[in-house]
């Protein structure tokens, strides 16, 4: 069954519009990890996830379509979403940031299939690299959770443009 369907208007707003919108709507913060050829890793930021599914554990995430990681990505078979802790406003802009090793500095430790797990995460979602879907400018990837952990500590969140650390939820 498809839902898509191609009747919409064109937009009566600019793309910068349309971002500020978005940006009022506050979002968590993570950065998805995985491995290169090479052995190394690669990491981004993110903040486009949501969980899709209780059975099977499903979650998404969205990537741009013009993403240097995207064959990465796109090729490999596990990733890990690492949701940051509030504290961690400095690990979203280094994975954000265009240099050469985002790894140097960062203490992480390695999931069940040799990919980076960020300390200090609020939780972590090991994914099964399940199936990817484009739309629009970007390609949206939906993992099946093998495994994942949960810390309870205040999540980093944005909103506005800006980072921001929420309260504790209660235990």
């Amino acid at each position: 069954m498809s839902t898509r369907t191609s009747s919409a208007t064109p937009p009566e707003f600019d793309t910068r519009h349309f971002r500020n919108a978005l940006s009022q709507f506050a979002t968590g913060v993570t950065v998805i990890t995985t491995r290169l050829e090479d052995g190394s890793f690669l990491g981004l930021t993110a903040s486009s996830f949501n969980s899709v599914s209780l059975d099977p554990p499903l979650v998404l995430w969205s990537l741009a379509q013009g993403a240097s990681s995207l064959p990465v990505f796109s090729g490999n078979s596990h990733y890990v979403i690492n949701v940051l802790a509030g504290n961690q406003a400095a690990l979203a802009e280094r994975f954000a940031m265009r240099i050469e090793n985002r790894f140097d500095g960062v203490e992480f430790v390695l999931s069940r299939t040799g990919l980076p797990i960020l300390k200090g995460a609020a939780a972590w979602f090991e994914c099964h690299n399940r199936s990817r879907y484009p739309e629009g400018d970007h390609v949206i990837f939906v993992g099946e959770v093998e495994q994942c952990e949960v810390y309870p500590v205040p999540a980093l969140a944005y909103h506005g443009g800006k980072f921001f650390s929420t309260h504790a939820a209660p235990g």
